[in-house]
């Protein structure tokens, strides 16, 4: 399992993060460890990775991803980080390991930025939170 938060800035641009161990950007997040819930989760994952201390929100996306090669299928949360501040903002202290640097970042910019599942995502997630929804996919599609 893997749970993220998506963040926007006041102008609705998305928090990206650019990790050194992957070739597309990312949205603070990561993986589910054992015995841990999804909130849980991206609450830790965004503490660790960008050094902010949120209550994960609304979950905007679900995405089932069947296994590929050697990985085995992924259930994918998305939690509703809110919009950041620009206190909040400044106070965003990146962890090396995990983000070489971030981004806020419109979404037609993000679809050249982040893998294309984690763009469905994403693009679904920001259509629920302008519905006050959530999103269904699978593997990267809805299933409506």
């Amino acid at each position: 399992m893997a749970a993220d938060c998506l963040f926007t800035d006041q102008a609705g641009r998305l928090l990206v993060l650019d990790p050194p161990y992957k070739s597309t950007w990312d949205l603070p997040g990561g993986a589910v460890e054992r015995d841990e819930s999804p909130r849980r989760a991206a609450q830790r994952e965004v503490q660790e990775e960008v050094g902010l201390v949120v209550e994960p929100g609304a979950l905007l996306a679900v995405d089932w991803v069947p296994q590929l090669g050697d990985f085995t299928e992924v259930v994918a949360f998305i939690f509703d980080g809110g919009v950041l501040t620009p206190s909040e903002m400044d106070r965003i202290a990146l962890d090396p390991t995990e983000a070489s640097t971030f981004r806020f970042v419109l979404l037609t910019e993000a679809e050249h930025l982040l893998d294309t599942n984690q763009y469905a995502r994403v693009a679904a997630a920001l259509n629920a939170r302008a519905l006050s929804t959530t999103a269904y996919l699978e593997n990267g599609s809805s299933t409506l």
